[in-house]
């Protein structure tokens, strides 16, 4: 398909790291309507600090547990090249001197927290700046089935079925990119809650949070799709069994 292209250019960029407030921070990587908020919140409610977060919104009526400082600067990068979350760039972006300025001041707002991270799937299409301010960076990814997510697309917004398999493409090349420079741990949200939660504790012992015993983040609501029988067209399909294959 054509819409599928190479999305990391190796453009070289020299930026002195900012000093990192706590340990390892973590970023939540993963496409739009894919358990991002499922897992934010779940890592929240194990000890990862998320700063300003959104706790409700028509969509997700947990909140989609994204900082809305982070999402403002990250809309705000990506506008001033003429895309948005859902008209993704096709290489790397180049931030400039100011944009680095303001996200060191966004990563202040954490100093003290032992553990902390964010959440915004913008973030992986903008994931090389804050590499490079944060050298100890750790991923914690998630996906699901390409159908679920272009149902829940459509039932938000009345995307067309193109655009959102598109969109689909775009955030999960980058996904397997990231994956495949350094491994980091993958969850598959089409898996049963009880699978999910089993392999999600084990996520958060390897990242020295708490293991989830008692009350959840995840409830029915977080899940109204479910990936459909129809069959994928081909690459998107092998992308699929690619991430299945890397996942916990």
């Amino acid at each position: 398909m054509r819409f599928i292209r190479n999305f990391f250019s190796r453009s070289a960029r020299v930026v002195s790291p900012a000093l990192v407030p706590g340990p390892c921070p973590v970023m939540v990587v993963g496409m739009h309507r894919s358990g991002t908020s499922f897992l934010t919140g779940s890592l929240q409610q194990a000890g990862l600090e998320l700063g300003k977060f959104s706790a409700w919104n028509p969509h997700n009526l947990k909140g989609n547990r994204e900082n809305l400082d982070i999402v403002a600067f990250n809309d705000a990068v990506l506008n001033a090249r003429g895309f948005a979350w859902d008209n993704p760039p096709t290489s790397r972006i180049l931030w400039t001197s100011e944009e680095y300025v303001q996200a060191r001041e966004l990563i202040a707002d954490f100093a003290g927290a032992p553990h902390w991270g964010f959440k915004d799937p913008r973030s992986l299409l903008l994931v090389e700046g804050w590499r490079e301010l944060l050298p100890e960076l750790r991923f914690v990814g998630i996906f699901r089935h390409p159908s679920a997510v272009v149902q829940s697309l459509q039932a938000r917004g009345g995307m067309p079925e193109e655009h959102a398999l598109m969109l689909w493409a775009a955030y999960n090349e980058r996904l397997l990119a990231l994956y495949r420079e350094k491994p980091f741990p993958l969850l598959c949200f089409d898996e049963d809650e009880v699978t999910l939660h089993n392999k999600l504790n084990q996520v958060l012992l390897e990242l020295g949070l708490d293991t989830l015993e008692g009350e959840r983040f995840f409830s029915a609501e977080l899940k109204h799709h479910q990936q459909l029988a129809r069959p994928l067209p081909d690459t998107l399909q092998t992308m699929y069994q690619q991430l299945r294959a890397y996942a916990r």
